[in-house]
């Protein structure tokens, strides 16, 4: 079959909103969060022959980590809903024919700002969607596209990003750095997969800004759920080995303590990895240096734990230009947030910047272009965690097995609502459970992300599409 003959269409779109309750709070920059909102997907399309097939896509709904502004949550969160139905019914009436990747990318280029611009007519800087928010709206019905063209042909969607599907190679998409030696001709996204997908994902467990650490900061108001509060239980318990520190980016002694502190510990209970996550809020490249000089200086085992540094910097790229050279001299320095795109990873490497952690709540087509991308021009790749439970988990793990990462995943839906997943547990039990600080994919089969969606028992809501 050519990439002309297995082209599709969209016929059908239905969405889902799945509320789930933290078991913990989770903060996001200033943002406590105490649950979230999963949209799901359910996207039907046509081949040429007539065939229909369904794919399924989810995301949670991260007002708290998108849209960091000073409006209510519950305006921000209701706004961010209302898009995604938007976003849905637009997308059930998109013409374009192909590749699941080049309708995510034409929707993408050609409607979803245009979209965006009138959602957000009449309203305030304040009030007005962000670019990113925008991406996580879309992102579901995006996955829920690839999942179906792969069911469609009866290939799992990994096996479907070359040149025997595609009708065009990378050059289509993307653009080459000025002066680069670099080419995408006749070069498709396959191209730059690690040759065999990991069966098994090395797992980084966060450690929140609230999180307790030991005896001493707990308040008595924790769950009694059978799931570990203190991080040392959490190491125990998973055999964890890699370890996310969120701090605050704007209180410079409470940072540093933080981050010694969970160091401390990572060496007691034989912890390798460490990262810091400052969320966005440095506005000075020296806050971030300050630290880890002085880390370096008082703690060198501490220190030599860290692997890379993610995203101390406004999400804002285009309007915060700031040279981060002096920070990547120091630790690699890894874009999230801010790396909406290729276009913005390419702006990043221009300032410095050395790695970018990918996320599939970008869109599935917007993160293999960002993975394209960056690893042609030679920066490292992460892939990090949106808090990802229920079927959002699979992309999120497929994406990490398909990219080669700097060291494994980030999942922490275990951590703060870990019930949730409890339909899918049962089919994918280590997908959901990390065991001896890694994450197996082995019951992953079949077409599409390989959900295996007719043995997961779960009843949906009504379709707000």
């Amino acid at each position: 079959m050519t990439p002309d003959q297995s082209a599709i269409k969209i016929t059908d779109v239905s969405l889902y909103f799945i509320p789930v309750k933290m078991r913990v709070p989770l903060k996001f920059g200033n943002q406590v969060m105490d649950s979230v909102t999963c949209a799901r997907a359910k996207v039907t399309v046509e081949g040429k022959d007539g065939k229909t097939a369904v794919g399924w896509g989810e995301t949670p709904v991260a007002v708290g980590w998108s849209w960091p502004a000073p409006l209510d949550y519950e305006e921000r969160h209701t706004a961010m809903k209302d898009f995604t139905v938007a976003a849905g019914r637009a997308f059930a009436e998109f013409k374009q024919e192909g590749h699941a990747f080049d309708i995510g990318h034409t929707f993408i280029n050609q409607q979803l700002e245009e979209l965006r611009s009138e959602f957000n007519a009449g309203k305030s800087e304040e009030e007005a969607l962000p670019h990113l928010a925008a991406l996580i709206c879309f992102s579901l019905f995006d996955i829920a596209t690839h999942d179906a063209f792969g069911n469609l042909h009866q290939v799992p969607v990994y096996d479907t990003y070359n040149a025997d599907w595609m009708p065009h190679d990378l050059s289509h998409y993307l653009e080459v750095a000025e002066g680069s030696d670099v080419s995408f001709d006749g070069i498709y996204p396959a191209d730059f997969f690690v040759p065999q997908a990991a069966s098994q994902l090395p797992v980084w467990h966060l450690v929140g800004g609230l999180d307790p650490i030991d005896d001493s900061e707990l308040t008595g108001e924790e769950p009694d759920d059978g799931y570990p509060v203190l991080l040392r239980d959490w190491i125990k318990r998973d055999g964890l080995n890699c370890l996310k520190i969120k701090l605050r980016g704007n209180d410079r002694d409470w940072d540093y303590a933080r981050l010694l502190r969970v160091g401390e510990i990572a060496i007691e209970e034989n912890v390798d990895w460490l990262t810091t996550d400052f969320n966005c809020t440095v506005t000075d490249p020296e806050y971030v240096n300050g630290i880890l000089d002085q880390l370096r200086d008082e703690s060198a085992a501490v220190y030599q734990r860290i692997l890379y540094v993610e995203q101390p910097f406004p999400y804002d790229m285009e309007a915060n230009r700031i040279d981060v050279h002096s920070v990547s001299a120091r630790q690699p320095l890894f874009m999230d947030e801010s790396a909406h795109d290729w276009h913005f990873v390419r702006l990043g490497r221009e300032l410095g910047w050395t790695g970018v952690a990918l996320k599939t709540c970008k869109t599935q087509t917007g993160a293999l272009l960002s993975l394209c991308w960056a690893k042609a021009h030679g920066m490292t790749l992460m892939v990090q965690d949106l808090t990802n439970p229920m079927l959002a988990q699979v992309p999120h793990l497929l994406l990490a097995a398909n990219a080669g990462t700097i060291m494994g995943v980030e999942c922490n839906a275990m951590q703060f609502y870990p019930d949730a997943s409890l339909p899918e547990a049962e089919v994918h039990p280590n997908l959901y459970q990390r065991r001896e600080g890694v994450l197996d994919l082995s019951t992953l089969s079949g077409s599409g992300f390989g959900y295996r969606l007719d043995e997961i028992t779960r009843e949906l809501p009504e379709p707000a599409i």
